[in-house]
């Protein structure tokens, strides 16, 4: 079976699941016309995605309160500063989205995206670019796991991406030094700046509070940077130092 029907199969049983509240794996093979294995692989894929908890059998709707853990994942706040940053990738972009708590709230705003390439070194947004409907071409760096970060890191995963070339980064920072650029407490900063090589275009996605953190390790020069998208709590002559660096600044409604 191809993936289109795959994934509309998986939207299918939650829709059953929502509706029934559990659902088992017999009920289920009988009603798609497919196999016991390939129903339980539905099953976890959907609960890697936080859609459902397995149970012997079968399996359950997601409590309430863990059902409001995972939409509240990514703050009101990076959401609008994602679909932003969205609003610069056109159809057919070969992009990368790094490892973050903002840049997760990109994948939700690439479903109206077509032809996409989208490469990642994050497990979490592997999975969730892996469910989108429009089914972007996935693409992973690979490499050694990187538990502060939670991803890949180091030559592997380097390799990977000198062998691609990219129209657009999408990338956070821990802070932004005014005189420097981007900084991370993460000394691992090797990966982030190949990927910037690799990419016509940077851009980072900050909230502004971390505009002005002077955080020891420099990530990004300014000089790599094309695109800096935070939103409108940003003091105007922050703007101004920012934009005589040659960065463009987009400003995203502030919500809470």
């Amino acid at each position: 079976m191809n993936k289109r029907n795959t994934q509309q199969r998986r939207h299918s049983i939650i829709a059953i699941l929502n509706e029934q509240g559990e659902v088992s794996v017999d009920e289920l093979s009988l009603r798609f016309d497919t196999s016991e294995v390939t129903i339980r692989k539905d099953l976890a894929a959907l609960e890697k995605t936080g859609l459902l908890l397995r149970r012997y059998g079968g399996a359950v709707a997601m409590p309430d309160e863990v059902t409001q853990q995972f939409s509240a994942k990514v703050a009101p706040n990076k959401l609008a500063i994602a679909a932003a940053a969205a609003k610069l990738i056109k159809d057919h972009n070969r992009i990368i989205i790094d490892s973050g708590s903002t840049t997760s709230g990109l994948v939700q705003q690439l479903n109206d995206k077509r032809g996409l390439v989208v490469m990642t070194n994050a497990l979490q947004l592997a999975n969730a670019i892996h469910e989108l409907e429009n089914e972007p071409t996935l693409l992973m760096t690979g490499g050694t796991w990187d538990p502060h970060s939670e991803s890949f890191q180091g030559q592997v995963a380097e390799q990977v991406l000198r062998s691609y070339n990219f129209d657009q980064l999408f990338i956070g920072a821990d802070g932004i030094d005014l005189e420097r650029g981007t900084t991370t407490f993460n000394e691992l900063t090797g990966l982030s700046k190949v990927m910037a090589e690799v990419s016509r275009d940077v851009i980072v996605m900050v909230d502004s509070d971390k505009v002005g953190k002077r955080i020891p390790n420099l990530e990004l020069a300014w000089q790599q940077i094309s695109v800096l998208v935070t939103d409108d709590r940003i003091d105007c002559a922050v703007v101004k130092k920012i934009t005589e660096q040659g960065v463009e600044v987009i400003l995203a409604p502030y919500s809470n």
